[in-house]
């Protein structure tokens, strides 16, 4: 499928997608939104594709919002602005409950909703030289559909710093309150990334779906006997699928497990059997 606004690269099981408007520093109008909410679903209902990295073409990765869009908007119906904040809302929710690991590629100028998408990602791995703003307050506006994604990322400290301030802050500062996973060189950040994607393939895609969704529902919230009850009932459902069975077998059989695509050469060697000697 073609895009307007992005290009899509699949490599070894990982799904590239490269938002593609360079002049405008890759802000987001309603056609990229658009169409980086259908590329999501078609990369995250691919059973072929094991993770997704989202990267920004050009000199940044992302400008925020588009302002000639945010204008148009601005002269617009409360329900044409509403049902514009919808659809990026739903970006940022569908890249949060991606059933896939998602990568931030991070590098150059990243503001406002920009900032959302590396707070939606599971993992962000940002160049030296990155900046970040969450400028929204300077133009008057509230970081409402970004918010809960950058609160849940830097902490509710941070947030009321950065949000309210709207003063940039280096990459440096947003690994140490934990905007983003890991910091490198710009010339080293993508063999950074391959690194980390070679590590995400090695877990079993069912295991990382369900621990994403696993995190969502536990994080922040107190630990009960309810909660250690359902926690129990999860783990011993998992033990017992198929890829549970699977990559407990594996370890034991001292081989890959199934999902890397490799033969189960020890169980094919044992359920053949001995092989009967030739009499002469």
């Amino acid at each position: 499928m073609k895009y307007q606004t992005l290009l899509v690269d699949i490599k070894n099981r990982i799904g590239i997608v490269w938002m593609n408007r360079p002049k405008s520093h890759n802000a987001l109008n309603e056609t990229m939104i658009s169409e980086l909410i259908a590329v999501m679903q078609t990369l995250g209902d691919d059973p072929a594709i094991r993770a997704v990295v989202i990267a920004g073409a050009g000199e940044s990765f992302c400008a925020g919002a588009d302002l000639k869009s945010m204008q148009r908007m601005g002269g617009g119906s409360f329900k044409k602005n509403h049902a514009d904040a919808v659809n990026f809302s739903t970006l940022l929710r569908t890249i949060d409950t991606l059933k896939k690991p998602t990568v931030a590629r991070v590098h150059g100028p990243v503001f406002a909703d920009g900032v959302g998408l590396v707070a939606a990602c599971d993992i962000a791995v940002t160049a030296y030289e990155a900046e970040f703003c969450l400028s929204e307050v300077r133009f008057g506006l509230v970081p409402a559909a970004v918010g809960p994604y950058v609160i849940r990322a830097m902490g509710e400290r941070a947030a009321r710093r950065y949000l309210l301030s709207a003063e940039r802050f280096t990459a440096a500062e947003a690994y140490r309150i934990g905007l983003i996973s890991d910091i490198a060189p710009m010339v080293e950040l993508d063999t950074r990334i391959n690194e980390l994607l070679g590590q995400l393939l090695l877990g079993g895609p069912v295991a990382q779906a369900l621990s994403k969704g696993w995190i969502r529902r536990v994080a922040g919230i107190q630990i009960t006997p309810d909660l250690i009850k359902e926690s129990t009932a999860t783990l011993a459902e998992v033990r017992a699928s198929e890829e549970g069975r699977e990559g407990i077998l594996s370890s034991l059989e001292k081989r890959e497990p199934a999902w890397l695509g490799q033969k189960k050469k020890t169980a094919e060697k044992k359920a053949a059997g001995p092989k009967a000697k030739r009499k002469k």
